[in-house]
């Protein structure tokens, strides 16, 4: 997975307490105290029911009394029944020979730590995410009717099944993680939603689809009215902002979106979030994490790395996003003396192993955040067949005085190392531009004759990788040329 930027524990603690859901459990639990009757289904008695919806404001005031009047039981209201079964799940209440009462939990709501408060929040969206993929009433009614209680999940009225649901959370989190920016001025509610067709498709269209066809675009019409009734009910616990389907855009009975051709389509803004817009929220980007880590799943989130050494920095940088890798970089620094930081980093980016030009490269990049604070440090490598040259490039950008010029072999060495981290890095576009930026078109013979001898672990695959990209044919033909007798003298 990759990285994501987790707001601090306070903060998600607080958001956690204030979410919806979980303020409903804390105030319906608080709420039947000293005790209430109930039902021999465990749940409030109808006239409690009603009372609680109009005193703990469970209902929009517009809605309050027509949807009181409907129901026949405490169940049929989700405003109500959620909050009460994360109440008894949590043990907010407790019932027994047909009364509840507030549970010992409770007290314990507002004196919890932050981590305490995250797991009870926690427990409490698995519920929400349990009963928004239960199939409704009125679907089981129509089963019934018709005898068929073994119907599959989409007869049966189901919204989506949790394993579905959950996988839209994550491609969610992928999609959040790819284009947070990572910039420290930015707000983490800055991010943008996500229209639902988008996040619909992402889970049904293969990648190397080139149009969808007819049946993919069935299936993501299908998919997006499932996940729309279950993102309704998970907003609730605060791990998405949604924006529901227009009604209007349901057009029958088996609930299909009217002109399902539209969906990829050009729409402008107005148009396309009448199909439904998400957004995963910091408390979101923090429980779909937790998820994926108790599944064993790799899911970092940048600044866990402030303790690391400076080889696992590296590591890391190479697989994050540049926006990412950088703020990590940057964390890094912050809680280290600047030449020291230095000297570790420089340290940890020797070696002639393949994945020492890239450890390289992200060093360099790691060391441009330093500015001329790390200087001292660079000074002290720059006779280190390794790290010179990089050193010499660093402090010229700092404008440091007094650098001494490399050695021609330094030179080669280091254009050698550059070229061969963007051939670790499988870049193949910042590969070629690298290429032809080297100064060989006029003296071709005098630089392959130097190059193919340079003393460096990849200088076999570099010229190759000059030979296959190179514009210049000549140039091309002498790269080749020069990594026969590379490959030849280390035969």
């Amino acid at each position: 997975m990759p990285p994501v930027r987790l707001l601090p524990t306070d903060a998600l603690a607080r958001l956690a307490r204030k979410s919806p859901m979980f303020d409903a459990a804390v105030r319906l639990a608080h709420w039947i105290g000293p005790h209430r009757p109930v039902t021999a289904d465990g749940v409030l008695e109808l006239g409690d029911a009603r009372r609680a919806a109009r005193e703990l404001n469970l209902l929009p005031p517009e809605d309050l009394e027509s949807e009181l009047d409907q129901i026949g039981g405490a169940e049929e209201l989700p405003e109500l029944d959620l909050p009460w079964s994360i109440a008894e799940e949590l043990e907010f209440i407790d019932i027994e020979d047909g009364t509840a009462r507030p549970g010992a939990a409770l007290a314990a709501v507002d004196t919890a730590g932050a981590e305490e408060l995250l797991d009870l929040w926690w427990e409490a969206a698995e519920v929400v995410v349990a009963d928004a993929c239960l199939p409704s009433v009125d679907a089981l009614l129509a089963s019934l009717e018709d005898g068929d209680l073994a119907a599959g999940e989409q007869e049966l009225g189901l919204e989506t099944d949790p394993e579905l649901l959950y996988e839209a959370l994550e491609n969610l989190y992928v999609i959040s993680a790819l284009e947070t920016g990572f910039d420290q001025e930015r707000d983490a509610d800055d991010e943008q939603a996500v229209p639902l067709p988008v996040l619909a498709a992402s889970m049904v269209v293969p990648d190397d689809m080139e149009a969808p066809t007819d049946e993919a675009l069935e299936e993501v019409s299908s998919l997006m009215m499932r996940l729309d009734g279950a993102l309704q009910l998970v907003a609730g616990t605060g791990v998405v902002e949604y924006q529901p389907v227009d009604p209007a855009l349901v057009v029958d009975d088996e609930e299909d979106l009217a002109a399902s051709e539209a969906l990829v389509e050009e729409l402008d803004e107005e148009d396309v979030s009448r199909y439904g817009m998400v957004r995963l929220t910091p408390l979101g980007i923090y429980g779909v994490r937790r998820r994926l880590l108790l599944a064993g799943a790799l899911a970092p989130a940048v600044g866990e790395l402030v303790d690391a050494g400076a080889d696992e920095l590296l590591e890391a940088m190479a697989d994050y996003p540049d926006g990412a890798a950088r703020a990590e970089a940057q964390g890094w620094i912050e809680h280290r003396d600047p030449v020291a930081a230095a000297r570790e980093l420089l340290g940890a980016a020797r070696g002639d192993d393949p994945q020492a030009p890239l450890r390289r490269l992200y060093c360099q990049q790691a060391l441009a955040l330093l500015g001329p604070a790390g200087d001292p440090a660079l000074r002290e490598v720059l006779d280190d067949r390794h790290l010179g040259g990089l050193a010499r490039v660093r402090l010229a950008e700092n404008r440091a005085a007094d650098v001494p010029e490399p050695s021609e072999e330094m030179v080669f060495w280091l254009t050698v190392d550059t070229l061969a981290a963007q051939l670790a890095e499988d870049d193949e576009e910042l590969l070629q531009e690298l290429v032809r930026g080297i100064p060989v078109r006029d003296e071709h013979d005098s630089f392959f004759s130097a190059a193919w001898k340079v003393d460096h672990p990849a200088t076999v695959e570099v010229l190759e990788a000059l030979g296959r990209l190179h514009p210049d044919r000549a140039v091309a033909k002498e790269a080749r040329k020069a990594a026969l007798k590379a490959r030849s003298s280390r035969a």
